[in-house]
């Protein structure tokens, strides 16, 4: 039986559905199509401070000097990096009615300060437990991130289910015995909810 429902953040319950901040920096630097988000999250320094080893001001550093950019574009360049990025209020608003008779919870990987980031949305009101890799020193597909969250839950991994958007973190929480649910890019509130009721959670 199914006693908790975990998800992701970002590309799930946070998405970028206007791309066009970002896209007038790669039509600016002559890069392809989500090269910004790459040039970002897949830097040394991200990876770092994904699992809370370096300051998110490392990341911004990074592409700073890979893009030759002073420190004004810089600060513009962080703006337009978020502003097309938008909460699923829907999906946050079935999330929270399942409680109390499920556990909610996230996990997710992220930078120092995610928590606060997130706070005024993501919080105690919705979720019973949100565990941020660099809070942990681990990240997602790492099996311990995983066992941490059920812990916290007070679930076994057969209790749970966990939607996430990377194909390769829904494989390791099902390689637990959790239930796996794929996001797809997308992929509507009311496409969740059909998913999580196939699977008897109502």
């Amino acid at each position: 039986m199914i006693r908790a429902v975990i998800f992701d953040i970002g590309g799930v319950l946070v998405r970028t559905e206007d791309l066009e901040p970002r896209r007038k920096w790669e039509r600016r630097f002559g890069l392809p199509d989500w090269g910004l988000a790459q040039l970002i999250f897949d830097s040394p320094a991200a990876q770092e401070a994904t699992l809370g080893r370096a300051d998110e001001s490392a990341i911004w550093e990074h592409a700073a000097r890979a893009l030759g950019l002073s420190a004004d574009e810089l600060a513009q360049l962080q703006r337009d990096f978020w502003a097309g990025d938008r909460y699923d209020e829907a999906l946050i608003d079935y999330l929270r009615s399942l409680r109390p008779r499920y556990k909610t919870g996230i996990i997710s990987n992220a930078w120092p300060g995610a928590r606060a980031f997130h706070q005024h949305r993501l919080n105690g009101e919705t979720f019973d437990v949100l565990v941020f890799s660099a809070e942990e020193g681990v990240a997602k597909p790492a099996p311990e991130i995983y066992r941490r969250a059920l812990t916290r839950l007070g679930v076994a991994a057969t209790q749970a289910v966990f939607v996430d958007d990377a194909t390769e973190n829904v494989a390791a929480a099902c390689t637990l015995g959790m239930v796996g649910v794929h996001f797809r890019r997308g992929m509507s509130a009311a496409e969740v909810r059909a998913a999580l009721e196939a699977l008897d959670v109502k």
